[in-house]
């Protein structure tokens, strides 16, 4: 058997890459593999602690802060043999064994991308199973929260009923931070989008790959520890993910059913603004300037939100997909 490729696309983590590799010799099991680190132009360490602990690594450096599906692309051409492509976020651990799981989930009829059962930094079940994004859903996450919503599939895009991750499922789409995708869906659904530049582009992958047959298959034997990113806590993160939430759908439908999905996020994020989130306030802010929402993504999105909403600069973030937490409608 030809290696999988695994995929780890890095900003600035020279604190969690270490963990990362530490996982992989269990987390593979006996399944050949080679690892392909794409670092986004960081300043720390992380190309060193790369060659340090992964000597046999494939490093490119894209000597820019090109997003995560450039990094994800990146990865897939320098592995073009590969039979499949186990894409992870730096933050995560796998557990033992994963890897030949998700491997024989992708042999059923149908399936182009296998996801393991995931856990949070305390052990925490993370809701990671995804239903596509509707009207009723957004609506629904806006008047009642994701939560309470996610336990009905028709009306949460977020599933939260903890008895549903027990088992396996075939979700619309799921959570981007550790996913094993087949030969056959990259080539059917050819490139990651990278004008997401950050959140939303695993989404987009996911709802492509479905179109194409091959859909998701969530494996509860499966594995993984995602530390989550910043999304949850930091306003211009959130902010992005919400931006892009919006982009999506835009691309999915039509223009006024686009124009009644934005007044559903700007009611879910101003009920959580009025009770004194700052994150939430910070989407508002973005949803209600058409400038930014034009905006190409990338590294000067975020600067134009520092200047339009922000009014400073901040360094910009880790780049790594799924960094949502497990309330979000979407990353």
């Amino acid at each position: 058997m030809r290696p999988v490729a695994i995929a780890v696309v890095t900003w600035n983590s020279a604190d969690v890459l270490p963990g990362l590799i530490a996982s992989l010799p269990a987390g593979t099991g006996d399944v050949p593999h080679h690892l392909v680190v794409v670092d986004n132009d960081s300043s720390d360490d992380t190309v060193e602690v790369a060659r340090s602990l992964a000597p046999g690594a494939t490093i490119l450096q894209t000597g820019r802060n090109a997003g995560y599906a450039a990094g994800v692309n990146a990865a897939i051409a320098a592995a073009p043999d590969a039979p499949a492509v186990l894409v992870l976020n730096p933050d995560v651990r796998l557990r033992p064994g994963c890897l030949p799981r998700l491997l024989a989930a992708l042999e059923a009829p149908g399936t182009g991308i296998a996801v393991p059962r995931l856990t949070d930094a305390d052990g925490e079940l993370i809701h990671s199973m995804r239903r596509r994004p509707t009207l009723l859903r957004a609506f629904a996450d806006a008047l009642v929260g994701a939560t309470v919503a996610g336990r009905w599939p028709a009306l949460g895009e977020v599933v939260t009923d903890p008895a549903r991750y027990a088992a396996d499922a075939r979700p619309d789409w799921a959570e981007g931070s550790t996913q094993l995708v087949s030969r056959a869906c990259l080539d059917a659904c050819g490139a990651w989008d990278e004008s997401y530049f950050l959140y939303s582009e695993e989404t987009d992958f996911h709802l492509r790959a479905g179109q194409h047959g091959l859909g998701v298959a969530y494996v509860a034997a499966a594995g993984a520890q995602h530390l989550e990113g910043g999304s949850g806590t930091s306003p211009r993160l959130w902010a992005l993910l919400t931006a892009n939430r919006l982009l999506l759908f835009s691309r999915l439908s039509s223009r006024p059913r686009t124009a009644l999905y934005w007044v559903a996020l700007v009611l879910r994020e101003s009920t959580r603004a009025l009770r004194g989130d700052a994150i939430a306030r910070a989407a508002v802010r973005t949803l209600t300037r058409p400038r930014l929402l034009r905006a190409p993504r990338g590294p000067g999105w975020l600067d134009l939100y520092d200047r339009t909403v922000a009014g400073a600069a901040t360094p910009n973030p880790v780049l790594a997909a799924g960094d949502a937490p497990a309330g979000a409608s979407g990353t």
